[in-house]
Parts: structure tokens; sequence; C-alpha cells
């Protein structure tokens, strides 16, 4: 096994602060003995990555020191630390982001993203994986099958969104599902509601170039919105549909949106929210009351890896087309531009020198 110093350089994308974000040399990690030392081969760049550099914080989550950012990402096993069994240098895994640091009573239930002291990828203080070499708790490296590529791989982390999304919303044979927004996150929970069984799909965005790749990957209905108010929206979701969906996942974080999701869904339905935006926003609640609609949250995903690394292997699903610009790492900070204008939909880090293929 090569030692980690004989590795060379470990370039890293790290930010300082509010718009200082820097490419810098960091030592190779040591694994401990429950970790595996990787190469990095494909790291996506997520909204939340950009978010802290442009604004140094999301919510309670400030970044107070330097930050290594990334967090939907593959890579090979080079090292394994003194316990780990069940992984071998050579492998390719998929890692898992989010990491328990305590067997508390939401781990003891299942629900471990909801785990307060839980360890997770580019959260302050928490570096990420947006370099050469980075080492990981191994049980939540999960191995990929051959014919499961390295960026398929790092894409597990929005699929998992999408996942754990429609698990929440009961979506299953014949459901009639609503979307709104047809960024990365839309357009996964697009691909999994179909994929569970969702009969018909509508899903809604601002952007004519979104909403064109929302129906390259199975959208049934494409709504492209102007400046309707959230009361006219809602009835041409009717309209497209023939009746209201049960279930509408809001994954934008605007007000109008989520306001546009109550009036949308069908009494007794349910309306997750998934995208985050202010604090604080004015929803009428008393409709969503009166009509029985549930209103549910999601805080990242548990259990999903396993799920997906199945499906993505059995090819029954396609994730491939949301990869629109790919950088290596060395232009760490043009992929971030990029990200930041909008354009596309995944961007995607190629952190192997040697290997920059898919």
């Amino acid at each position: 096994m090569a030692a980690t110093n004989q590795l060379g350089e470990n370039l890293s994308v790290v930010v300082h602060g509010v718009g200082d974000l820097r490419l810098e040399n960091r030592p190779v990690p040591e694994p401990g003995p429950n970790e595996v030392l990787l190469k990095m081969h494909s790291v996506g760049i997520c909204g939340s990555d950009v978010h802290y550099w442009q604004h140094g914080r999301i919510g309670d989550f400030i970044v107070k020191k330097p930050m290594v950012l990334g967090h939907e990402a593959s890579g090979t096993v080079i090292k394994v630390g003194s316990s780990v069994t069940h992984l071998k240098p050579g492998d390719r895994v998929a890692i898992e982001p989010g990491v328990p640091r305590e067997t508390d009573e939401f781990c003891k239930t299942g629900r471990y993203n909801l785990s307060p002291t839980i360890f997770f990828c580019a959260t302050p203080p928490d570096d990420g994986n947006l370099c050469r070499y980075y080492t990981h708790n191994a049980n939540f490296c999960y191995k990929l099958p051959d014919n499961v590529t390295f960026e398929e791989g790092a894409l597990i982390e929005p699929l998992s969104v999408g996942i754990h999304a429609c698990r929440r919303a009961g979506v299953t044979l014949g459901s009639k599902v609503f979307i709104c927004g047809a960024g990365p996150i839309g357009l996964v929970s697009l691909i999994v509601a179909k994929m569970m069984g969702a009969s018909q799909t509508v899903i809604s965005d601002l952007s004519s170039s979104r909403l064109e790749k929302a129906k390259e990957v199975g959208a049934d209905f494409i709504l492209q919105v102007t400046n309707e108010t959230p009361e006219q929206t809602a009835r041409k979701v009717e309209e497209l549909l023939g009746c209201m969906p049960e279930i509408t996942i809001e994954c934008t974080g605007a007000e109008s949106c989520i306001q546009t999701g109550i009036y949308a869904t069908r009494s007794g339905g349910t309306l997750i929210l998934v995208g985050l935006g202010p604090a604080m926003v004015n929803v009428p609640i008393v409709n969503a009351a009166v009509r029985e609609v549930d209103i549910r949250g999601i805080f990242r995903y548990c259990n999903t890896w396993p799920m997906a690394i199945s499906m993505l292997a059995s090819k029954r699903v396609n994730v491939a087309p949301l990869v629109t610009h790919r950088f290596p790492l060395e232009k760490a900070l043009d992929a971030f531009e990029t990200t930041k204008r909008g354009v596309g939909v995944k961007v995607m880090l190629k952190c192997d020198k040697e290997d920059q293929n898919p």
C-alpha cells in the first residue's frame, strides 16, 4: 500500500469566508481504524456549496474557519483502516456524506439523519471531499458495481434526496405528482417518482431549458411559470393532470411556490417541503388544515444508498443526463462560477488527474 506521504499534493477546494474560495494543498490524511483513504474521482457541486461560498452560512451553519467543500462524491479506496473488513484497496465506492457520531435515539429508530451531532461533509465545521484524497467512515462508503460509473456514484447523493422525499410522500402505483422546481433536486424527485409508480407527473419552473431537461428525463407535463398567482398556477396543474395531484413535492423554497403547493394538492393529499428558503414564510395554512393536506418536511436522507445502487445497477434509472458540465479539479473556481450562473443542471468536478472519464 502506498505510504500517504508518497501520494503527492492533496489539492482541495476550500471556502475561507464570504466570496473567498481557494484551491490549496493540504496534507494527505491517514485513515483511522474504521476509515478508508479514498482517491477522489467525481464530485458534484451542490447549491449549498455555492451558498457557503457566496454567503458564508446556511441558517445556523456558519463558516467560522476554512472548510473543504463538496459532498456529492465517489472515489477509489487506496488504503483501509485496521478494523475495516468489507472494503479493500481498488474498490470503487460512493460516499454517503452524513455519518452519525453516536448511537442516539434517532439512530436506534433508523432515522440517523436527524441525529443532532451527525458529521456531514461540507457542513460547518466538517470538511467535505472536494479534494484529491479524503478519509471517510468505511461503513458509509458503498461499493459500486462495475456497471455503475463514478459519476452515477456521485449522483446518488442528490438522487437520495429524491428517494427520501418520495418515500415521505408515499408515492406509489398510480400516484399523480406535482413537482415545483426543475433544478437537480426537482429532476431527481421526478425520476424517482416515476420509478416508484407515479402514473402522471407535472413539473414547473421559470426556466424553459430546465423544463426541456425535465421532459428528457420523463416528465409527462411541463409548466412554465411566468407571473401567475399561486392559485392560478394550481389551477393550471389541475387542468394538465385532469385532477388535483395527491402529492406535491416543493423543491424551490420560494414562498409563492409553497403557497402554490398547498393550493394545488388534492384534499387529503401530501405536500413535501424539500427546498429551503427564508426561515419565515406566509402560507395559507388554514386552506391546508381544513382540507387535511399533510405538510411534511425532509432533512437530507437516510437508508437510501443501497437502494439507489441497486436501481442504477439494474439500469432502471438513468441519471446520466443530469451532468451537463465537467471540469478538472484545477479549474474548480471556473466550475463554481458556472454553477453560480445557473447554466446547465449538474456540474461535475474530476479529481483524478489520471482518469477524467465519467
